[in-house]
């Protein structure tokens, strides 16, 4: 008879339609019972419609009528919220004082660093009126799911998005609601997700310090913020405002990235500082936190951005801030 492990190593076969994710992926497997040639297993049902529980029982009975003195294969569902069923390491909100500042850049290229690595990584974009991630991703989809909740939906290198965008009939209506409602929606992307198993959810939060950003800090269990910030004279007001609203919330503050700090003319080897001096190291003082990167304006990054190409982005700037951000999550762990 197999083992248990063997037959959850069978059901990673098993891609649930809409989401191209495993059972074991999304945290779907509740409980798994092997005895006389005979395999039970229990399932949530969590974002999962009829038609799609049908499809994975076939799947599942296929797959495991395949190991070795297996005669019977029975399968149920229990009833679960995606809440119930998420299991996510860290919940990083990537916010700064203003717009424009290329936050959602920096949670992108965020989420590709860690994932690159290794890590199962999501997106939560909170920038409801701003919501830019599904383009950079070029990302069309629409999240699929039941009553009971909804999938994300998968990037090309396996980052799973949630977004306002993919739930719009154009992806540029704009949303013209009031602060408690965005903050139902951000809410319902949190408890109503199914996110599965995650290391790193990361969490793009709109501009400023207002309703969006607070019912992030509120709601879900931020084990970190990153501050983005761009080289201007107001930059250090602009800090100090998201730093101390972190504080304010007890949200340790895992380190600051400077965009747009240079640009690189390769034809001349040299950096040109457009918008001023950098002031990355001033501002991760300021924060008391570590300078995680300093991005520059790259015409590539851009170009790959409105092509829906984030993933691929191929600089060791994205090395360098996946392994800087590990160790500022690794030293508060410490």
């Amino acid at each position: 008879m197999p083992t248990e492990q063997q037959v959850r190593d069978s059901l990673n076969e098993v891609l649930i339609p809409g989401a191209m994710r495993s059972l074991e992926g999304l945290n779907l497997i509740r409980e798994v019972a092997i005895s006389d040639r005979k395999i039970k297993i229990t399932l949530a049902s969590a974002a999962l419609g009829s038609e799609t529980q049908n499809w994975i029982k076939t799947k599942t009975k296929d797959v495991l009528g395949e190991l070795p003195e297996v005669n019977e294969v029975e399968i149920k569902f229990a009833e679960a919220k995606p809440s119930e069923v998420n299991k996510i390491g860290r919940v990083i909100a990537v916010m700064s004082g203003k717009g424009g500042v290329g936050k959602s850049l920096v949670a992108s290229l965020t989420a590709i660093a860690l994932r690159r690595q290794g890590y199962e990584v999501g997106i939560l974009d909170a920038d409801i009126t701003g919501s830019s991630i599904p383009k950079m991703f070029g990302i069309t989809n629409r999240p699929t799911g039941s009553e009971s909740g909804m999938l994300p939906v998968l990037s090309r290198s396996g980052i799973v998005v949630m977004s306002i965008n993919l739930l719009l009939p154009n992806e540029d209506d704009a949303v013209i609601w009031r602060g408690p409602l965005i903050g139902k929606v951000i809410t319902q992307f949190w408890e109503d997700v199914l996110w599965g198993k995650l290391d790193y959810l990361i969490v793009d939060l709109p501009p400023g310090t207002a309703d969006a950003p607070l019912t992030v800090m509120q709601t879900l269990p931020v084990f970190g913020v990153v501050i983005v910030f761009t080289p201007q004279d107001l930059v250090e007001m602009i800090v100090r405002k998201a730093v101390n609203m972190a504080q304010k919330m007890d949200k340790p503050i895992l380190g600051v990235v400077e965009n747009m700090t240079y640009l690189y003319v390769p034809e001349l080897d040299k950096k040109f500082e457009i918008f001023g001096r950098s002031r990355g190291e001033e501002m991760a003082q300021a924060a008391q936190a570590p300078l995680l990167g300093q991005l520059p304006i790259d015409p590539e990054l851009a170009k790959l951005c409105d092509e829906g190409n984030i993933e691929r982005y191929d600089s060791a700037i994205i090395d360098h801030l996946g392994q800087a951000l590990s160790q500022a999550v690794s030293a508060k762990i410490k």
